[in-house]
């Protein structure tokens, strides 16, 4: 059985106060040194399992993370709609509860599409922390068009022979019996297959839930939304790297649109699909760290 790799402790970690749900942070690295905000994916996920890959970037910075409202430790028994507008709050009041200002952003994933929506509502409304920097890994699509290709995409994936195949071959093995831990694990490696260039490499991804109630809820305010034709993502102004697996079910044209958009820069990577930090960390992390320097 591959055992995942175990997450250090946090240095630090608490809940916020001055959001009326409160939402769990952990900080990582030296106190003092930079600090860099990370937005995990989802919607509805958590920030563990960007762990322990993405505390490569903590050797030089203080890192701090955050379960965005309705996933990991920040679950609400609250079933008002959360929204893409609740998640751009809420990281504001994370901004000035822990005073990250200058402020960098780093966001994967749905993560990455919130950074973005976050600097496009920044640049309109006075009172929100304007971010210094913002590198955005794999992000989200940037249209409801590119986001219904990803999904087709994903399905073709996940529907694939060979991955039918280990499904199967899975549900054959007698493993939910006999080691019902590693059985729940490469059921979820399978769920996730079509992420990743090569499927395998899913045992090396920190397992997580995503709840589905916060994701269609976040989807949903997003509505037939197009960042780049509505003219939101040119209302930012601050330095923007973009990151994308060549082979990411997301379209790399989400990608390349968005990084026209904001005037920045895009880097590409072979061998690639959804997860850098876990399929090509050597050559993100030098690209994240020559952004931050």
């Amino acid at each position: 059985m591959h055992t995942p790799t175990r997450v250090p402790a946090p240095r630090a970690t608490g809940y916020t106060a001055t959001t009326d749900v409160p939402l769990f942070w952990a900080a990582y690295g030296e106190s003092g040194a930079p600090r860099v905000l990370v937005l995990h994916g989802g919607p509805g996920a958590d920030h563990e399992y960007l762990l322990p890959q993405m505390l490569e970037l903590a050797d030089e910075r203080e890192l701090l993370f955050y379960d965005q409202r309705g996933g990991g430790r920040s679950r609400t028994d609250d079933r008002g709609t959360v929204t893409w507008q609740t998640h751009v709050a809420d990281l504001a009041a994370v901004v000035r509860e822990q005073g990250l200002e200058p402020l960098t952003l780093i966001g994967y994933s749905w993560g990455g599409l919130l950074a973005l929506l976050y600097a496009a509502t920044a640049a309109v409304d006075a009172a929100l922390p304007v971010p210094k920097r913002l590198a955005v890994i794999d992000p989200a699509p940037v249209s409801r068009q590119f986001r219904d290709q990803f999904e087709a995409e994903f399905a073709r994936r996940q529907a694939a022979p060979a991955v039918q195949a280990l499904r199967d071959e899975l549900l054959a093995s007698g493993l939910r019996e006999r080691d019902p831990e590693a059985f729940r694990q490469r059921a979820f490696e399978l769920s996730v297959a079509g992420y990743f260039a090569d499927p395998r490499a899913a045992r090396n991804l920190t397992p997580f839930r995503v709840v589905g109630r916060i994701q269609q809820s976040v989807w949903e305010s997003l509505g037939d939304y197009d960042l780049v034709a509505d003219g939101r993502l040119g209302t930012i102004r601050s330095p923007v790297l973009v990151v994308h697996g060549r082979e990411d079910p997301i379209p790399l044209a989400s990608s390349e649109a968005c990084a026209r958009a904001v005037g920045g820069e895009l880097v590409v990577l072979d061998g690639c699909g959804h997860v850098p930090y876990v399929e090509q960390p050597a050559a993100l992390f030098a690209a994240l760290k020559r952004f931050l320097a």
